[in-house]
C-alpha cells in the first residue's frame, strides 16, 4: 500500500489533522489513517457516554478549525443542546461532534483528497527517509508514504508499588485504565474504593461512580493532595500577564504572576491570559528550570491551568464536604493483600507516618505516561533504531519548531512529523484542542507544501 500521507493514530490529535488536510491537499493527494480504534477520533477523552463528562474548556473554544471560531456552537444548537459558548458541554457531545465533522468532510466528494481507513497498529518502521517511509502493521501488511505524521497521544501511567507478580486475589481488584468502563458495573454498592491520583481523571471517576449508585468511602491519595480548581460560574475575561523580563527565568516569572494577582487581578484571567504566551515562555527555560518546574511546580500549575465545570465542582465539593470522599497527601510505599483484605500503605506528605488503607477496589488515576513511548511498540522500535529521539525530561518526543522528528544526532526528518501530546517537550502547552488544532493545521500546511514540491 503506496500513499501521499500517513497518519498513524486514532485520537483528536489525528481527525483535527486529517481535517485540516482535506482543506490544504489536491484532490489527487491520498491519505491513510493507520490505527484499530473503532472510536476513530474521540479518543479515550471523547469516548465517554455518561453525561456528567464534562469538557473543561468553554464550548466556544472547542471548534475543530482554527478558520471557523463557530462551528462546535453552531453543531450544538443544531442537535438543540441547550450549552452557552461560557458553559461546558459533555464529552460525548463533543465525541459525537468530532464524528460528524469528519464524517461530513467525508461525504463531499469533489475537489478532496482520498482517505483510507487501515484498520491495523503500525508495530515497526524502516525505510525511514526524506522520500518514503515503510512501516510494517500488526497483520503482515506494509504501508509507505511520502509523508507521515505520528498522532499516537500518550499510554496510561503505571502504578506506583505494584509489581506484575502480585496475587491474583488483589491484581483482580485493581484497575489498571479506569476509562475501560466495565469495572464500574462489578463495584458493590458499600465496597471502599482507593483512587490513587488526584487530577481531573479522579474527578470523572468519583462521579461515575456516584451516578451508578456507589455508596461507599472513597479514599483519594497523591503526593501532595491538590485537586483541580473550578472555573468561575460567570465568565472571566482573559488578562495580560505582566512580566518585567520574559527572559528573568522562572522563579521571576513566577514571582510576576503573583504580584499582579495580589494586586487586583482575577487569577483565572490571569491564567488564561497566560495560555497565548505558555509557549513560548516554555521554550525560553533551561533544561535546569523545566526539571525544577516538574519536580515542584507542575502540580500547582495543572491544578489551576486545568480547571473543571463549575457544575462538576459543586458535585465533587459535596462529596468532599460531607466525608464520602476524603484526599490524602503522601506517598505509596505498598500495595499488598493482607489477612483482612487488600491494603495501600502510604506515607504521609511532610510526616514519617505511614497510613494503611483497606480496599475493595484500587483504581489507577495517574494520568498519562510523560514520554508516551512505553504504550506504542512503534514509537520503542523508532527510538531502537535512532530514526526519532525521545526528550531529555520524558515529555514525548524531540520535535523542531514546525513539529518535525529530530534524530538522535539533531537532524530533522523533512517529512515526518509528530503532532499533539508527543510534542510536549518543545511545546509544553499541547494536550488542549485549541492548541492541538493550530498545530495540525500548521503541520497540515507543512505537508501540502511538501506535497506540492514533490509535483512541481
Amino acid at each position: 500500500m503506496k500513499y501521499d500521507v500517513a497518519v498513524v493514530g486514532s485520537g483528536f490529535s489525528a481527525i483535527s489533522l486529517v481535517t485540516n488536510l482535506l482543506q490544504c491537499l489536491p484532490s489527487n493527494s491520498s491519505i491513510a489513517i493507520v490505527g484499530d480504534d473503532s472510536a476513530f477520533g474521540r479518543g479515550t477523552a471523547y469516548r465517554t457516554e455518561l453525561h456528567l463528562h464534562r469538557l473543561n474548556v468553554p464550548a466556544a473554544r472547542m471548534s475543530a478549525f482554527s478558520d471557523r471560531p463557530g462551528d462546535f456552537m453552531e453543531w450544538l444548537a443544531r442537535k438543540g443542546r441547550d450549552v452557552t459558548g461560557s458553559g461546558f458541554a459533555s464529552r460525548h457531545d463533543y465525541g459525537l461532534y468530532l464524528r460528524d465533522t469528519l464524517a461530513s468532510l467525508l461525504r463531499s466528494q469533489h475537489h478532496r483528497a482520498r482517505v483510507d481507513f487501515v484498520k491495523a497498529k503500525a508495530i515497526s518502521c524502516y525505510g525511514c527517509g526524506d522520500d518514503e517511509t515503510v512501516f510494517r502493521l500488526n497483520d503482515g501488511r506494509e504501508l509507505t508514504a511520502s509523508a507521515v505524521a505520528l498522532c499516537l497521544g500518550v499510554g496510561t501511567a503505571s502504578l506506583p508499588r505494584l509489581t506484575s507478580d502480585a496475587d491474583m486475589g488483589l491484581l483482580r481488584r485493581v484497575v489498571r485504565n479506569p476509562w475501560r468502563m466495565g469495572w464500574l458495573s462489578r463495584v458493590g454498592i458499600d465496597d471502599t474504593v482507593v483512587i490513587l491520583g488526584s487530577g481531573l481523571t479522579m474527578i470523572d471517576q468519583v462521579l461515575s461512580l456516584r451516578d451508578r449508585g456507589h455508596r461507599g468511602q472513597i479514599h483519594v491519595v497523591s503526593r501532595r493532595g491538590l485537586v483541580p480548581h473550578s472555573h468561575s460560574a460567570v465568565p472571566v475575561d482573559p488578562v495580560e500577564p505582566r512580566f518585567r523580563d520574559k527572559r528573568m527565568g522562572l522563579s521571576h516569572l513566577l514571582f510576576d504572576l503573583r504580584t499582579q494577582v495580589r494586586s487586583g487581578s482575577e487569577w483565572r484571567g490571569v491564567m488564561d491570559g497566560l495560555r497565548h504566551e505558555t509557549q513560548t515562555l516554555w521554550q525560553g527555560l533551561t533544561q535546569e528550570q523545566r526539571s525544577r518546574f516538574l519536580r515542584h511546580g507542575l502540580a500547582w500549575w495543572n491544578i489551576h491551568r486545568h480547571r473543571v465545570a463549575p457544575q462538576v465542582y459543586r458535585q465533587f465539593d459535596r462529596l468532599i464536604k460531607d466525608g464520602t470522599v476524603t484526599v490524602h497527601a503522601g506517598f505509596v510505599s505498598k500495595i499488598s493483600r493482607a489477612e483482612q483484605g487488600n491494603e495501600l500503605v502510604f506515607r504521609q506528605r511532610g510526616t514519617s507516618n505511614e497510613k494503611i488503607l483497606s480496599f475493595d477496589w484500587l483504581v489507577n488515576c495517574t494520568g498519562m505516561e510523560r514520554a508516551g513511548i512505553g504504550h506504542s511498540p512503534l514509537l520503542q522500535d523508532m527510538v531502537n533504531r535512532q530514526m526519532l529521539d525521545t526528550d531529555p525530561l520524558g515529555l514525548g518526543v524531540r520535535v523542531d519548531e514546525t513539529s518535525r522528528l529530530l534524530t538522535v544526532e539533531g537532524n530533522t526528518h523533512a517529512a515526518l512529523f509528530a503532532v499533539g501530546a508527543l510534542t510536549a517537550g518543545q511545546f509544553w502547552e499541547i494536550t488542549a484542542v485549541p492548541d492541538i488544532r493550530n498545530q495540525t493545521r500548521e503541520v497540515a500546511e507543512s505537508i501540502s507544501k511538501l506535497m506540492s514540491k514533490k509535483t512541481s
